[in-house]
């Protein structure tokens, strides 16, 4: 089973390379489950050997697209996040599939709905403005 954490379908279409800690995998044919795939790789033969790769992350590369207005996981995965007081509050480790908003999840565990993205420079920095309280430090002994 596979989750995908992007609307490009077409990532896993017969033939679609994603590379993995492990190496590259070849998509021999998927289809939707349960609002997972199902796909079959090249070098996993059978449900037994796929189990050694439960929980490998796939990836692939960035694809062309015309729409500029568009921001790509791979953008803002590693940039540094900055508030509307210009303060830092760490870098993005990860963005996180949510119904409402995808959430950039930060090195210490915090998370700020995508939805307060203002500004960004892809790799660099990513600039939010988010309402009071919401990246305070949950260590600061403030009790909130």
């Amino acid at each position: 089973m596979v989750t995908l954490h992007t609307a490009r379908v077409e990532r896993l279409a017969p033939g679609s390379v994603l590379s993995t800690d492990r190496g590259e995998l070849t998509v021999g044919s998927s289809r939707p489950h349960q609002q997972r795939f199902l796909v079959r790789f090249d070098r996993i033969p059978d449900r037994d050997a796929a189990e050694s790769w439960r929980g490998v992350v796939l990836s692939a590369e960035p694809l062309d697209d015309p729409d500029d207005d568009t921001l790509w996981v791979h953008q803002v995965v590693g940039a540094e996040l900055v508030d509307q007081h210009g303060r830092s509050h760490g870098r993005v480790q990860a963005v996180l599939d949510n119904p409402a908003s995808d959430l950039l999840e930060l090195e210490d565990g915090r998370l700020v709905p995508s939805v307060f993205i203002v500004d960004y420079q892809p790799g660099v920095r990513v600039a939010v403005e988010v309402p009071s309280g919401l990246l305070d430090d949950p260590d600061d002994g403030s009790g909130a």
